[in-house]
């Protein structure tokens, strides 16, 4: 793809009462209300490029542009003369490689996770000689066939899937689509090892790339808890923490979701361990599979809960906490007495403070008393971009309950 040099971009300027500091100081994103927005610069097609300036006409790096988004600029690179090409992109990944070759043994991670990685917009996770790509900024889904060969440049892999789905992506207006851009879509899916456990990822047809790598510190914490133990999993999408407790030697783990594809996968990795004698799955909504369990007299020494985004924007935080609140108090009574309960939120917009005060509101409404002996977080493949909030999105509270 032809990248204009930096004397040949568009420019685009500050408004006279924003302040520049914090884009200079590392915060990535402009919004629509921080800018001159007039004719030429409403025109400029998403996904392009231009020269960011303050209003004293004084560059602040490249930016990729979306008139259509509320984030209206991104920084890409704080050089106002640098050339976003694949030679640039095979640098800004090589960088992400050397960080993730030195935390892993094996090709299993995240390998690019967006503005902390300095390419906004942008989740590649890696599953050995494959990657998933999701562009979710317009210049992403432009650029991705130079992303999907600088992966090939820098890793050598042989297959490359583009997932253009999720809420991000109409975010920026663009159309949701799923393709191989280099190699051909796995025909089945694929084995992940992680924690001593084997997953199932299915990169054509799972949640997002096919496989959470997030939680993998957070299995490990689990999985302390897990010897001998009943373990419930609920939210459990293709295995999460059962699986990770099944390989830590759990007695037995009862795996919840709603979705029976995601539970298949779950079973055909609990055979891929040799555990499918201790594993069991339930399709059927979380929270009636809670009062059914407690109606039943069910009880487990580990109950991990970790639910989808209840509160993925601020408009709905009052609401998702409520949902946060209402998980803790149906899943406390199920706990043995002096076991333990994992609750995990992925809301950015429910920060720590307010996940942990909701959690433990239902837990002591679900009529037990609490210890907090843990904090978790997303695992260091998914580093945390400390200007950007929302690049912290993961939580996860162990609690070990008595009463």
């Amino acid at each position: 793809m032809f990248q204009p040099k930096a004397a040949m971009l568009p420019i685009f300027r500050l408004r006279p009462k924003t302040k520049p500091q914090a884009i200079r100081h590392g915060f990535p994103w402009v919004y629509a209300d921080e800018v001159v927005l007039d004719r030429r610069t409403k025109g400029i097609e998403p996904g392009s490029f231009a020269v960011l300036q303050d209003d004293a006409q004084r560059p602040m790096g490249v930016v990729t542009v979306n008139p259509v988004s509320k984030i209206v600029a991104r920084m890409m690179d704080p050089d106002p003369e640098a050339v976003i090409d694949r030679a640039w992109l095979a640098g800004r990944i090589s960088r992400a490689l050397a960080l993730r070759e030195r935390l892993y043994d094996a090709p299993f991670y995240r390998l690019v996770h967006a503005e902390a990685d300095g390419l906004p917009g942008l989740v590649i996770d890696r599953f050995g000689d494959l990657a998933v790509i999701q562009p979710n900024a317009a210049w992403a889904e432009r650029m991705s066939g130079d992303i999907a060969a600088a992966l090939v440049d820098v890793c050598g892999l042989g297959t490359v899937i583009l997932n253009g789905a999720g809420r991000a992506r109409s975010l920026e207006g663009l159309s949701e689509r799923m393709e191989a851009l280099i190699g051909d879509a796995p025909a089945a899916p694929i084995e992940v090892p992680m924690n001593g456990a084997i997953y199932l990822a299915d990169v054509m047809g799972g949640q997002k790339t096919g496989l959470f790598y997030d939680q993998r510190p957070n299995h490990a914490f689990a999985q302390r808890l897990a010897a001998g133990a009943r373990v419930l999993d609920v939210f459990t999408h293709v295995g999460g923490f059962g699986l990770a407790a099944l390989a830590a030697g759990a007695m037995h783990a009862t795996c919840v979701d709603g979705s029976a594809p995601a539970l298949a996968l779950a079973e055909g990795g609990a055979a891929a361990m040799g555990a499918a004698d201790r594993l069991t799955t339930r399709r059927e909504d979380a929270f009636a599979a809670m009062e059914g369990l407690a109606s039943e007299g069910a009880s487990f020494e580990l109950v991990i809960c970790d639910p989808p985004a209840f509160a993925p924007a601020k408009p709905a935080l009052e609401a998702g906490l409520r949902a946060y609140e209402r998980v803790a108090r149906l899943a406390a009574p199920l706990v043995a007495p002096g076991g333990y309960l994992c609750l995990c939120s992925c809301s950015h917009a429910a920060d720590l403070a307010a996940f942990r005060n909701a959690s433990a509101r239902g837990i002591g409404r679900g009529g037990r008393r609490m210890q907090l002996i843990h904090t978790g977080f997303a695992g260091p493949d998914h580093p945390m971009l400390p200007q950007l909030a929302e690049s912290g999105y993961l939580k996860a509270l162990f609690f070990r309950l008595d009463g």
